[in-house]
Formats: structure tokens, C-alpha cells, sequence
């Protein structure tokens, strides 16, 4: 099994998919890894020898920020967003869309599931003045 930046990589999988499980290295970056590294992206990654797993390890730490250090320096980028209080910030702090997508219907994702607000059924109004 291949660990490259802290990371085992699935051995069952070809290369060119394998390595996209680092965060930060997405399918185009790892095409691009695997031609400077002289590696078949059809190759499965149990089957890669140890000296080509030190090739791409060395290339990734060398070229590319992958993991904890490309988490750091985004949580970090987003903290001074929200330091400075721009529009990006605040939409972050209050847990909306960032870039422009609209709230009124959608964004459940962001915003978590719905919650009736408004209009009371006349059976709970009926069951509210019962109880009085």
C-alpha cells in the first residue's frame, strides 16, 4: 500500500485515480504528476515499486501544497475574511452561499433542513385554545 503525505491510497485503483484522494490534487494535477514521474496512469497502485512511489511522493511534497497544509491555508484565508468582515466573510460566519447562488428556494445544503415558519393549521390552533 502506497502512503504519500500521510495518506494511504487505495491499491485497488489506477494511479491517475489514486492520487486524487490527496486534497488538493484533483485530475488534471495528476496527469500532470504522473508525466513528470514517467508513470503509466493505467498502472494500479499495488503494482507500483517503491521507487515510483518515492518519485511521486517527491514531486507532490517539491511542487504542490497537498493536506494539512492546503487546509491550514484556506481555514486561514476564510478567518481573515471573516476579520475583516467583507460581504464573503459574513456570508461564511452566517453559514449561506458565498458566491451568489440564490437563498429564497434551494441552498438546503448550506442552510440545513427546512423549518416551518408562519402559519398555524387550524386543528393546532383548535388544540392550543382547548388546552386553555
Amino acid at each position: 500500500m502506497a502512503r504519500i503525505a500521510g495518506v494511504d491510497l487505495p491499491k485497488d485503483k489506477r494511479v491517475d485515480i489514486g492520487i486524487t484522494y490527496l486534497y488538493g490534487i484533483g485530475r488534471k494535477n495528476a496527469k500532470l504528476i504522473l508525466e513528470e514521474a514517467n508513470i503509466d496512469p493505467s498502472k494500479r497502485i499495488k503494482n507500483l515499486s517503491e521507487s515510483e512511489v518515492g518519485r511521486l511522493a517527491s514531486i507532490i511534497s517539491d511542487k504542490y501544497k497537498v493536506e494539512g497544509d492546503l487546509r491550514h491555508e484556506v481555514s486561514d484565508n476564510i478567518k481573515r475574511l471573516q476579520e475583516i468582515a467583507s460581504y464573503k466573510g459574513l456570508r461564511h460566519r452566517r453559514n449561506l452561499p458565498v458566491r451568489g447562488q440564490r437563498t429564497r428556494t434551494n441552498a438546503r445544503t448550506k442552510r440545513g433542513k427546512r423549518k416551518t415558519v408562519g402559519a398555524v393549521k387550524a386543528e393546532a390552533k383548535a388544540a392550543k385554545e382547548i388546552k386553555k
